[in-house]
C-alpha cells in the first residue's frame, strides 16, 4: 500500500510540474514611468522687493532660498507636481561683471562629468537692457538648464533648475521639455526697475 501512495504522489507531482510548464509566449514588458499630467500653461507676476521682475507658471510657488546669503531676492521657484525648482540667485554689480559670468560658467561645465553636450545660446533685449546665456545640458545631469541674466551695469541674476530625483534624462524628458518653456518664458519676461 504505501508503494501505491508513493507512487500515485509522484505521478501528481509530475502532472501538476508539466502542467505549470505550458509555452504562453509571454514576452516581457518594456519598464514604464507614471503618467504624468501636465498642467495648461498659464503665468503671473513676480514683481516683490527685488530689482527684477518676471512672469513665472501659476502651477508653481515662489519660495525664499534657505542659503541665500541674507539676500531676500534669492529665491526658488517650486514645482510641487515635478519635485523641482529653478534656484534664483542675484547680486548686484560692483566692478566684478566678469566673475559672475565666469562663476556661472564655470558651474555649468563641472556637469561635463556627466553631460553629453552643452549648448549655449545667447539672449539680448536692449530695450529691456537684459543680456545674457541660456546653457541646455544633455544627459544625467543635476541641472539640465542653467542661465545668467545681466544688465551689464547692476544687476546680476543666475537661475539653475533642478529637479529632487536621481538625474535619468529618459525619465525626467517629459517633464523637463514642459518646464524648459516657462524658463524661457522668465528669460523672456525679465525686466530690471
Amino acid at each position: 500500500m504505501i508503494n501505491l501512495t508513493r507512487l500515485f504522489v509522484i505521478l501528481i507531482s509530475l502532472l501538476l510540474f508539466f502542467a505549470s510548464c505550458q509555452n504562453n509566449n509571454s514576452t516581457p514588458k518594456p519598464r514604464g514611468y507614471y503618467r504624468i499630467d501636465l498642467p495648461e500653461k498659464n503665468y503671473q507676476e513676480f514683481s516683490g522687493e527685488c530689482p527684477y521682475s518676471f512672469e513665472y507658471p501659476e502651477y508653481s510657488k515662489i519660495i525664499s532660498d534657505p542659503y541665500g546669503e541674507g539676500n531676500k531676492c534669492w529665491l526658488n521657484i517650486y514645482f510641487p507636481d515635478f519635485n523641482g525648482n529653478i534656484h534664483i540667485s542675484f547680486k548686484e554689480i560692483d566692478e566684478n561683471l566678469s566673475k559672475y559670468i565666469e562663476d556661472s560658467r564655470n558651474l555649468v561645465y563641472k556637469h561635463t562629468v556627466k553631460a553629453e553636450a552643452i549648448s549655449e545660446k545667447r539672449y539680448s533685449s536692449k530695450e529691456r537692457e537684459v543680456y545674457g546665456i541660456l546653457y541646455s545640458l544633455k544627459g544625467n545631469v543635476a541641472s539640465p538648464m542653467q542661465f545668467f541674466m545681466t544688465d551689464s551695469a547692476e544687476y546680476f541674476m543666475r537661475g539653475a533648475l533642478y529637479f529632487r530625483t536621481e538625474p535619468n534624462k529618459d525619465s525626467i524628458a517629459p517633464v523637463l521639455g514642459f518646464v524648459e518653456k516657462d524658463v524661457i518664458h522668465l528669460i523672456n519676461t525679465l525686466e530690471w526697475k
